[in-house]
Protein backbone atom coordinates (compact mmCIF):
# COMPACT_ATOMS: atom_id res chain seq x y z
CA UNK A 1 0.00 0.00 0.00
CA UNK A 2 1.11 3.38 -1.27
CA UNK A 3 1.81 6.51 1.07
CA UNK A 4 -0.33 8.36 0.15
CA UNK A 5 -3.46 5.50 0.86
CA UNK A 6 -2.78 4.31 4.61
CA UNK A 7 -5.31 5.39 6.46
CA UNK A 8 -4.29 3.84 10.07
CA UNK A 9 -3.22 7.03 11.66
CA UNK A 10 -4.31 10.16 12.07
CA UNK A 11 -1.07 12.47 11.74
CA UNK A 12 -1.39 13.19 8.61
CA UNK A 13 -4.82 15.25 9.29
CA UNK A 14 -3.06 18.24 9.61
CA UNK A 15 -1.56 21.01 7.76
CA UNK A 16 2.38 21.16 7.47
CA UNK A 17 2.82 24.31 8.83
CA UNK A 18 2.36 22.52 12.36
CA UNK A 19 5.33 20.51 11.49
CA UNK A 20 7.05 23.48 10.26
CA UNK A 21 6.40 25.32 13.53
CA UNK A 22 7.77 22.24 15.58
CA UNK A 23 11.03 22.12 13.92
CA UNK A 24 11.65 25.88 14.21
CA UNK A 25 10.47 25.80 17.89
CA UNK A 26 12.99 23.02 18.39
CA UNK A 27 15.70 25.24 17.30
CA UNK A 28 14.76 28.31 19.50
CA UNK A 29 13.95 26.03 22.10
CA UNK A 30 10.52 27.19 23.25
CA UNK A 31 9.57 23.69 21.78
CA UNK A 32 9.19 22.55 24.95
CA UNK A 33 7.45 25.41 26.71
CA UNK A 34 4.28 24.34 28.47
CA UNK A 35 1.19 26.50 26.70
CA UNK A 36 -2.39 26.68 26.63
CA UNK A 37 -4.33 26.62 23.54
CA UNK A 38 -8.32 27.39 22.90
CA UNK A 39 -10.81 26.27 20.71
CA UNK A 40 -13.41 29.33 20.20
CA UNK A 41 -16.25 30.61 17.82
CA UNK A 42 -16.11 34.96 17.80
CA UNK A 43 -19.44 34.48 16.45
CA UNK A 44 -22.54 32.22 15.45
CA UNK A 45 -23.75 31.95 11.82
CA UNK A 46 -25.36 34.64 10.79
CA UNK A 47 -29.16 34.61 13.01
CA UNK A 48 -28.36 31.83 14.59
CA UNK A 49 -29.73 31.75 18.25
CA UNK A 50 -27.00 29.01 19.89
CA UNK A 51 -24.56 26.42 19.07
CA UNK A 52 -24.45 22.72 19.66
CA UNK A 53 -20.67 21.31 20.24
CA UNK A 54 -20.06 17.99 18.87
CA UNK A 55 -16.85 16.38 17.33
CA UNK A 56 -15.15 16.23 20.54
CA UNK A 57 -15.29 12.46 20.95
CA UNK A 58 -14.42 11.81 17.78
CA UNK A 59 -11.57 14.05 18.30
CA UNK A 60 -10.78 11.80 21.59
CA UNK A 61 -10.92 8.90 19.35
CA UNK A 62 -8.39 10.32 16.56
CA UNK A 63 -5.64 11.70 19.21
CA UNK A 64 -5.38 7.97 20.40
CA UNK A 65 -4.39 7.07 17.02
CA UNK A 66 -1.95 10.32 16.21
CA UNK A 67 1.66 8.71 15.94
CA UNK A 68 3.89 9.58 12.92
CA UNK A 69 4.16 5.92 11.73
CA UNK A 70 7.79 4.71 9.07
CA UNK A 71 5.18 5.36 6.15
CA UNK A 72 4.65 9.62 7.66
CA UNK A 73 8.16 9.78 8.51
CA UNK A 74 9.28 8.25 5.09
CA UNK A 75 6.93 11.21 2.98
CA UNK A 76 8.28 14.09 5.31
CA UNK A 77 12.15 13.05 4.65
CA UNK A 78 11.64 12.26 1.32
CA UNK A 79 9.76 15.73 0.93
CA UNK A 80 12.60 17.93 2.37
CA UNK A 81 9.20 19.13 4.88
CA UNK A 82 10.98 18.96 8.36
CA UNK A 83 14.60 18.21 9.01
CA UNK A 84 15.59 15.07 10.81
CA UNK A 85 15.41 16.46 14.39
CA UNK A 86 11.99 16.72 13.81
CA UNK A 87 11.54 13.78 12.43
CA UNK A 88 13.01 11.79 15.63
CA UNK A 89 10.68 14.14 17.99
CA UNK A 90 8.00 13.53 15.54
CA UNK A 91 8.62 9.50 15.71
CA UNK A 92 8.36 9.57 19.63
CA UNK A 93 5.18 12.04 19.63
CA UNK A 94 2.42 10.25 22.12
CA UNK A 95 0.10 13.28 23.42
CA UNK A 96 1.01 14.13 27.29
CA UNK A 97 -0.84 16.90 28.05
CA UNK A 98 -4.70 17.82 29.45
CA UNK A 99 -7.72 18.91 27.39
CA UNK A 100 -10.84 20.08 29.36
CA UNK A 101 -13.58 21.27 27.41
CA UNK A 102 -17.81 21.43 27.20
CA UNK A 103 -19.43 18.03 26.98
CA UNK A 104 -20.31 17.38 23.43
CA UNK A 105 -24.25 17.98 22.93
CA UNK A 106 -23.52 21.46 25.31
CA UNK A 107 -25.18 24.13 23.85
CA UNK A 108 -22.37 27.16 23.06
CA UNK A 109 -22.20 31.15 22.05
CA UNK A 110 -19.63 33.03 20.98
CA UNK A 111 -16.41 33.48 23.31
CA UNK A 112 -17.39 30.44 24.61
CA UNK A 113 -13.93 29.10 25.78
CA UNK A 114 -15.33 25.11 23.87
CA UNK A 115 -11.86 23.59 24.61
CA UNK A 116 -8.57 24.11 25.95
CA UNK A 117 -5.24 22.15 25.26
CA UNK A 118 -2.46 22.40 28.34
CA UNK A 119 0.56 20.75 26.96
CA UNK A 120 4.16 21.75 25.69
CA UNK A 121 3.42 24.06 22.41
CA UNK A 122 5.21 21.84 19.96
CA UNK A 123 2.64 18.88 21.37
CA UNK A 124 -0.56 20.82 21.29
CA UNK A 125 0.75 22.96 17.85
CA UNK A 126 0.04 20.05 15.79
CA UNK A 127 -3.70 19.45 16.93
CA UNK A 128 -4.53 22.39 15.68
CA UNK A 129 -5.65 21.19 12.04
CA UNK A 130 -7.71 18.16 13.36
CA UNK A 131 -9.18 19.23 16.03
CA UNK A 132 -10.72 22.47 14.08
CA UNK A 133 -11.33 19.92 11.04
CA UNK A 134 -13.57 17.80 13.36
CA UNK A 135 -15.28 20.48 15.64
CA UNK A 136 -15.93 22.95 12.99
CA UNK A 137 -18.18 20.51 10.73
CA UNK A 138 -19.94 18.56 13.45
CA UNK A 139 -20.81 21.16 15.11
CA UNK A 140 -21.92 23.04 12.10
CA UNK A 141 -24.14 19.41 11.49
CA UNK A 142 -25.39 18.91 15.19
CA UNK A 143 -26.39 22.73 15.36
CA UNK A 144 -28.67 22.62 11.70
CA UNK A 145 -29.87 19.55 12.86
CA UNK A 146 -30.90 20.66 16.50
CA UNK A 147 -33.20 23.46 14.56
CA UNK A 148 -34.55 21.07 12.13
CA UNK A 149 -35.39 18.99 15.60
CA UNK A 150 -36.64 21.57 17.47
CA UNK A 151 -38.33 22.25 14.16
CA UNK A 152 -40.49 19.66 13.91
CA UNK A 153 -41.36 18.91 17.25
CA UNK A 154 -42.56 15.49 18.57
CA UNK A 155 -42.37 14.13 14.85
CA UNK A 156 -38.43 12.06 14.41
CA UNK A 157 -36.27 13.62 11.87
CA UNK A 158 -33.52 10.72 10.20
CA UNK A 159 -30.09 11.82 8.50
CA UNK A 160 -30.32 10.68 4.99
CA UNK A 161 -27.22 12.92 3.56
CA UNK A 162 -24.28 10.43 3.13
CA UNK A 163 -24.52 10.56 -0.47
CA UNK A 164 -24.41 14.41 -0.04
CA UNK A 165 -20.99 14.79 1.24
CA UNK A 166 -17.89 12.19 1.04
CA UNK A 167 -17.51 9.31 2.65
CA UNK A 168 -15.78 10.23 6.13
CA UNK A 169 -17.84 12.80 6.43
CA UNK A 170 -20.98 11.30 6.26
CA UNK A 171 -20.29 9.08 9.43
CA UNK A 172 -19.31 12.60 11.20
CA UNK A 173 -22.66 14.01 9.35
CA UNK A 174 -24.61 10.98 11.13
CA UNK A 175 -23.02 11.17 14.84
CA UNK A 176 -23.42 14.63 14.68
CA UNK A 177 -27.13 14.55 13.84
CA UNK A 178 -27.91 12.20 16.25
CA UNK A 179 -26.25 14.24 18.78
CA UNK A 180 -28.23 17.17 17.63
CA UNK A 181 -31.66 15.60 18.11
CA UNK A 182 -32.45 13.33 15.27
CA UNK A 183 -33.72 10.00 15.38
CA UNK A 184 -31.89 7.78 12.96
CA UNK A 185 -29.38 7.38 10.34
CA UNK A 186 -29.36 5.85 6.84
CA UNK A 187 -25.83 5.15 7.24
CA UNK A 188 -24.72 2.31 7.88
CA UNK A 189 -21.18 2.30 9.02
CA UNK A 190 -22.02 5.15 11.83
CA UNK A 191 -24.81 2.98 13.09
CA UNK A 192 -21.91 0.34 13.04
CA UNK A 193 -19.61 2.30 14.53
CA UNK A 194 -21.24 4.42 16.88
CA UNK A 195 -24.32 2.55 17.91
CA UNK A 196 -27.00 4.56 16.21
CA UNK A 197 -30.11 3.51 15.11
CA UNK A 198 -30.16 2.97 11.39
CA UNK A 199 -33.28 3.03 9.10
CA UNK A 200 -34.18 2.74 5.19
CA UNK A 201 -36.35 0.39 2.55
CA UNK A 202 -36.34 1.20 -0.83
CA UNK A 203 -35.79 4.29 -3.17
CA UNK A 204 -37.22 5.00 -6.83
CA UNK A 205 -35.06 2.50 -8.48
CA UNK A 206 -36.19 -0.38 -6.88
CA UNK A 207 -39.95 0.58 -8.55
CA UNK A 208 -38.38 1.10 -11.85
CA UNK A 209 -36.40 -1.86 -12.13
CA UNK A 210 -39.98 -3.69 -11.54
CA UNK A 211 -42.38 -4.09 -14.87
CA UNK A 212 -45.02 -2.57 -12.68
CA UNK A 213 -45.18 -0.80 -9.24
CA UNK A 214 -47.42 -3.59 -8.05
CA UNK A 215 -44.74 -6.11 -8.76
CA UNK A 216 -42.49 -4.02 -6.88
CA UNK A 217 -44.59 -3.44 -3.87
CA UNK A 218 -45.60 -7.26 -3.57
CA UNK A 219 -41.48 -7.79 -3.92
CA UNK A 220 -41.09 -5.53 -1.40
CA UNK A 221 -44.02 -6.54 1.01
CA UNK A 222 -43.11 -10.38 0.34
CA UNK A 223 -39.27 -9.55 1.77
CA UNK A 224 -39.75 -6.86 4.20
CA UNK A 225 -42.99 -7.40 5.96
CA UNK A 226 -46.00 -5.13 5.97
CA UNK A 227 -44.42 -3.03 8.50
CA UNK A 228 -42.10 -1.66 5.64
CA UNK A 229 -42.31 1.66 4.48
CA UNK A 230 -43.16 2.17 0.25
CA UNK A 231 -42.17 4.96 -1.80
CA UNK A 232 -45.58 6.24 -3.31
CA UNK A 233 -44.01 9.23 -6.02
CA UNK A 234 -41.85 6.83 -8.34
CA UNK A 235 -45.18 7.56 -11.08
CA UNK A 236 -48.79 8.71 -9.61
CA UNK A 237 -49.34 9.09 -5.86
CA UNK A 238 -52.69 8.26 -5.70
CA UNK A 239 -52.63 4.92 -7.93
CA UNK A 240 -49.79 4.06 -5.81
CA UNK A 241 -51.43 4.48 -2.04
CA UNK A 242 -54.69 2.51 -3.63
CA UNK A 243 -52.00 0.04 -4.41
CA UNK A 244 -49.93 -0.40 -1.32
CA UNK A 245 -53.35 -0.87 0.51
CA UNK A 246 -54.25 -3.64 -1.52
CA UNK A 247 -51.63 -5.60 -1.16
CA UNK A 248 -50.72 -4.82 2.29
CA UNK A 249 -54.18 -3.98 3.82
CA UNK A 250 -55.21 -1.46 6.60
CA UNK A 251 -51.83 -2.61 8.42
CA UNK A 252 -49.02 -0.93 6.38
CA UNK A 253 -46.58 0.24 8.62
CA UNK A 254 -45.74 3.60 6.85
CA UNK A 255 -45.27 5.19 2.94
CA UNK A 256 -43.11 8.49 1.63
CA UNK A 257 -43.70 11.42 -0.54
CA UNK A 258 -40.23 12.35 -1.73
CA UNK A 259 -41.32 14.79 -4.59
CA UNK A 260 -43.94 17.54 -5.24
CA UNK A 261 -45.95 20.03 -2.82
CA UNK A 262 -45.43 17.96 0.36
CA UNK A 263 -48.06 20.09 2.51
CA UNK A 264 -50.81 19.39 0.13
CA UNK A 265 -49.71 15.94 -0.98
CA UNK A 266 -49.33 15.11 3.07
CA UNK A 267 -52.89 16.04 3.44
CA UNK A 268 -54.42 14.27 0.45
CA UNK A 269 -52.46 11.19 1.21
CA UNK A 270 -53.74 10.95 5.26
CA UNK A 271 -57.73 11.54 3.46
CA UNK A 272 -56.87 8.77 1.63
CA UNK A 273 -55.44 6.28 4.09
CA UNK A 274 -58.10 7.25 6.67
CA UNK A 275 -60.74 6.24 4.05
CA UNK A 276 -58.96 2.70 3.20
CA UNK A 277 -58.88 2.00 6.60
CA UNK A 278 -55.08 2.59 7.48
CA UNK A 279 -55.49 5.32 9.98
CA UNK A 280 -51.93 3.62 11.63
CA UNK A 281 -50.08 4.11 8.74
CA UNK A 282 -47.29 6.44 8.84
CA UNK A 283 -46.09 9.12 6.41
CA UNK A 284 -42.99 10.12 5.75
CA UNK A 285 -41.03 13.15 4.12
CA UNK A 286 -38.37 13.74 1.82
CA UNK A 287 -37.00 16.04 -0.62
CA UNK A 288 -34.14 18.79 0.00
CA UNK A 289 -36.15 19.47 3.69
CA UNK A 290 -34.67 21.97 6.07
CA UNK A 291 -35.59 23.57 9.32
CA UNK A 292 -37.63 26.22 7.52
CA UNK A 293 -39.88 23.46 5.35
CA UNK A 294 -40.13 21.16 8.21
CA UNK A 295 -41.56 24.38 10.69
CA UNK A 296 -44.16 24.49 7.27
CA UNK A 297 -44.93 21.22 7.44
CA UNK A 298 -46.05 21.57 10.76
CA UNK A 299 -49.74 21.76 10.59
CA UNK A 300 -49.65 18.53 8.35
CA UNK A 301 -50.07 15.15 8.52
CA UNK A 302 -46.85 14.44 8.17
CA UNK A 303 -45.30 11.77 11.28
CA UNK A 304 -41.50 11.79 10.56
CA UNK A 305 -39.07 13.90 8.54
CA UNK A 306 -35.63 12.34 6.37
CA UNK A 307 -33.31 15.32 5.74
CA UNK A 308 -30.53 14.97 3.66
CA UNK A 309 -28.25 17.90 1.39
CA UNK A 310 -29.43 20.60 4.37
CA UNK A 311 -28.34 18.69 7.47
CA UNK A 312 -25.04 17.33 6.31
CA UNK A 313 -24.18 20.79 4.84
CA UNK A 314 -25.52 22.81 8.19
CA UNK A 315 -27.98 24.23 6.60
CA UNK A 316 -25.96 27.17 4.96
CA UNK A 317 -23.64 26.91 7.47
CA UNK A 318 -21.10 24.46 6.81
CA UNK A 319 -18.19 25.21 9.00
CA UNK A 320 -18.85 26.61 12.67
CA UNK A 321 -16.50 29.48 12.29
CA UNK A 322 -14.19 28.29 15.19
CA UNK A 323 -10.86 29.04 15.38
CA UNK A 324 -7.29 27.31 18.10
CA UNK A 325 -5.51 29.89 19.37
CA UNK A 326 -2.07 30.15 21.98
CA UNK A 327 -3.76 32.15 25.00
CA UNK A 328 -1.30 31.99 27.52
CA UNK A 329 2.15 30.68 28.04
CA UNK A 330 4.51 29.28 30.76
CA UNK A 331 7.95 31.09 31.60
CA UNK A 332 11.07 28.30 32.83
CA UNK A 333 9.49 28.80 36.32
CA UNK A 334 5.80 27.69 35.60
CA UNK A 335 4.25 31.46 35.40
CA UNK A 336 1.61 31.90 33.62
CA UNK A 337 1.93 34.50 31.08
CA UNK A 338 -1.46 35.40 28.98
CA UNK A 339 -1.17 35.92 25.10
CA UNK A 340 -3.33 37.32 22.67
CA UNK A 341 -3.70 38.48 18.85
CA UNK A 342 -5.07 42.16 18.42
CA UNK A 343 -5.05 42.35 14.27
CA UNK A 344 -8.47 43.61 13.23
CA UNK A 345 -11.24 42.13 13.55
CA UNK A 346 -9.82 38.73 14.53
CA UNK A 347 -8.82 39.73 18.72
CA UNK A 348 -8.87 36.90 20.62
CA UNK A 349 -8.90 37.08 24.44
CA UNK A 350 -5.84 35.82 26.59
CA UNK A 351 -5.73 33.59 29.35
CA UNK A 352 -7.39 30.65 31.21
CA UNK A 353 -10.86 31.11 31.31
CA UNK A 354 -13.92 29.21 33.44
CA UNK A 355 -17.22 29.54 32.21
CA UNK A 356 -20.60 29.40 34.35
CA UNK A 357 -24.06 29.21 32.80
CA UNK A 358 -25.85 31.41 34.65
CA UNK A 359 -29.52 30.51 35.37
CA UNK A 360 -32.51 31.92 36.94
CA UNK A 361 -35.12 29.11 38.03
CA UNK A 362 -34.69 27.07 35.41
CA UNK A 363 -34.00 29.20 32.80
CA UNK A 364 -30.17 29.98 31.58
CA UNK A 365 -29.59 34.06 31.45
CA UNK A 366 -26.08 34.62 31.24
CA UNK A 367 -22.57 32.77 29.83
CA UNK A 368 -20.37 33.86 32.22
CA UNK A 369 -16.64 33.46 31.48
CA UNK A 370 -13.89 34.27 33.84
CA UNK A 371 -10.35 35.66 33.33
CA UNK A 372 -9.08 33.50 34.81
CA UNK A 373 -11.92 32.95 37.50
CA UNK A 374 -15.09 34.19 37.93
CA UNK A 375 -15.78 36.76 40.98
CA UNK A 376 -17.68 34.68 44.03
CA UNK A 377 -20.99 36.98 43.50
CA UNK A 378 -21.30 36.17 39.55
CA UNK A 379 -24.66 34.19 40.46
CA UNK A 380 -25.91 30.25 40.40
CA UNK A 381 -25.17 28.45 37.90
CA UNK A 382 -23.82 24.87 36.04
CA UNK A 383 -20.19 24.87 35.45
CA UNK A 384 -19.64 23.89 31.93
CA UNK A 385 -16.08 22.69 31.15
CA UNK A 386 -15.35 19.08 32.09
CA UNK A 387 -11.64 17.11 31.57
CA UNK A 388 -11.49 14.83 28.61
CA UNK A 389 -8.03 13.92 28.88
CA UNK A 390 -5.38 14.02 31.87
CA UNK A 391 -2.40 13.70 31.34
CA UNK A 392 -2.84 12.18 27.69
CA UNK A 393 -4.90 9.69 29.19
CA UNK A 394 -8.44 9.80 27.11
CA UNK A 395 -11.53 9.60 29.46
CA UNK A 396 -13.04 6.63 27.36
CA UNK A 397 -16.68 7.90 28.45
CA UNK A 398 -16.73 10.07 25.89
CA UNK A 399 -15.51 8.16 22.94
CA UNK A 400 -17.98 5.30 20.99
CA UNK A 401 -21.44 4.78 21.21
CA UNK A 402 -21.47 5.67 25.13
CA UNK A 403 -20.24 8.93 24.25
CA UNK A 404 -22.84 10.02 21.89
CA UNK A 405 -25.36 8.81 24.03
CA UNK A 406 -23.85 11.25 26.94
CA UNK A 407 -23.73 13.79 24.52
CA UNK A 408 -27.51 13.35 23.11
CA UNK A 409 -28.62 13.61 27.26
CA UNK A 410 -26.20 16.78 27.31
CA UNK A 411 -27.82 18.38 24.45
CA UNK A 412 -31.69 17.67 25.45
CA UNK A 413 -30.61 18.97 28.79
CA UNK A 414 -28.39 21.97 27.90
CA UNK A 415 -31.38 22.97 25.16
CA UNK A 416 -34.33 22.59 28.08
CA UNK A 417 -32.39 25.49 29.77
CA UNK A 418 -32.50 27.60 27.30
CA UNK A 419 -35.10 30.73 26.85
CA UNK A 420 -37.96 30.18 24.10
CA UNK A 421 -36.40 32.18 22.05
CA UNK A 422 -34.13 30.31 20.81
CA UNK A 423 -36.46 27.91 19.34
CA UNK A 424 -37.11 30.45 16.82
CA UNK A 425 -35.73 30.25 13.41
CA UNK A 426 -36.16 33.86 12.52
CA UNK A 427 -32.60 36.17 12.72
CA UNK A 428 -32.10 37.24 16.16
CA UNK A 429 -29.19 37.48 18.59
CA UNK A 430 -27.59 34.89 20.65
CA UNK A 431 -30.27 33.26 23.09
CA UNK A 432 -28.14 34.76 26.40
CA UNK A 433 -25.67 36.89 26.56
CA UNK A 434 -21.77 35.99 26.81
CA UNK A 435 -19.98 37.91 29.37
CA UNK A 436 -16.77 38.32 30.18
CA UNK A 437 -15.02 39.07 34.09
CA UNK A 438 -11.67 39.84 34.66
CA UNK A 439 -9.10 39.73 37.71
Amino acid sequence: MSDLTRTDSTAFFTDQYELTMVQAALESGAAHRKSLFEVFGRSLPAGRRYGVVAGTGRILEMIRDFRFDDAELSFLSRENIVDSRTIDWLANYRFTGNIRGYAEGEIYFPGSPLLTIESTFAEGVILETLILSAMNYDCAVASAASRMAQAAGDRPCAEMGGRRTNEHAAVAAARAAVIGGFASTSNLAAGLQYGLRTIGTSAHSFTLLHDSEREAFAAQLKSLGTDTTLLLDTYDVEEALTTAIELAGPKLGGVRIDSGDLIEQASEVRESLDRLGARDTTITVTSDLDEYAIAALAASPVDSYGVGTRVVTGSGAPAAGLVYKLVARADEAGEWTSVAKHSSGKPSRGGHKEALRLIDGPIAVEEAVGIPTLPDDVGEGRRLSVDLVVDGEVDESFVGAAGVKKACARHDESLAELPRSARRLQDGEPAIPTVFYSN
